[in-house]
């Protein structure tokens, strides 16, 4: 199983108030990075093959600070985890895109919107390009990898979606918040959705083995089956060795502890377009 790592970067100035996009020149604000040194510190045990990131400034500094825990470790950059080209949507106060008639697409229908203007780019071949990179780095580092790509909130929910097997107008039901994690595992026959919007949990689940596998994947059956009758979360039927379950009592089959609806904090409602 390849195990991928999504992080949100974290917050600007801008976030939550500006449809930033493309625009050079927003970096971390006090937040932002106290938010990266946070997750840096919580992810630090955490053996990562490769740490890929946006271009933008603000992921590449999200990225960074994490690479900073692991002896030099670099940054890869990929172009195709930027954030959607918004065109002439890029750089406007989101009040005001609110009133835009495209903006009720964009919430209902995304598989239908292309952006406005030159540069605007349309949303499912922001997923087709986002999901192609994620598959590309995959078959890159191999089954065994467990990596980190660091990217944009609509970018994120895009590639969740495909992992669930959901049409692209269901992408507005997932949140990605600033600084959050969400892992995906990829096998050969089906994505396995492992955590989403985490802002909090430990990693001893994701920790590999010696034997090449994660915690709490199950040894009697094939990595692409799915448990059934629930299976036992991050508790393996193998004793790990530590000495005991592999389970983290924050996180319970990848579910957080961060109370229901404490993740909306920038006024917007949560399903709507953050940039």
């Amino acid at each position: 199983m390849t195990t991928v790592l999504l992080v949100r970067h974290g917050l600007t100035a801008t976030t939550g108030h500006v449809l930033t996009g493309w625009t050079p020149g927003i970096p971390l604000d006090d937040r932002g990075q106290a938010q990266a040194a946070a997750l840096a510190a919580r992810l630090a045990p955490l053996p990562l093959d490769a740490i890929v990131s946006s271009p933008l400034e603000r992921c590449q500094q999200t990225a960074a600070a994490i690479a900073a825990t692991r002896d030099g470790q670099q940054v890869l950059t990929e172009d195709r985890v930027g954030e959607c080209h918004y065109g002439d949507w890029t750089g406007q106060p989101l009040k005001k895109l609110a009133r835009e008639q495209l903006w009720r697409v964009v919430q209902a229908h995304p598989s239908a919107v292309t952006f406005p203007g030159p540069d605007g780019e349309s949303m499912p071949d922001m997923q087709h390009r986002a999901v192609a990179a994620v598959r590309d780095w995959n078959a890159r580092l191999g089954k065994d990898a467990t990596y980190l790509i660091c990217s944009h909130g609509d970018v994120i929910k895009a590639i969740v979606a495909d992992s669930l097997g959901l049409h692209l107008d269901q992408c507005q039901r997932i949140q990605a918040d600033p600084c959050s994690l969400t892992v995906i595992r990829y096998t050969p026959l089906r994505p396995f959705l492992v955590r989403m919007n985490d802002r909090g949990g430990g990693v001893d689940d994701l920790m590999p083995r010696a034997d090449g596998h994660a915690h709490g994947a199950a040894r009697s059956k094939p990595a692409s089956d799915a448990a059934i009758g629930g299976g036992s979360g991050g508790a393996d039927a193998g004793q790990p060795a530590n000495g005991r379950p592999d389970v983290d009592m924050d996180m319970v089959n990848g579910a957080s502890s961060i109370p229901a609806g404490a993740a909306a904090t920038s006024g917007q409602p949560p399903a709507d377009t953050q940039g």
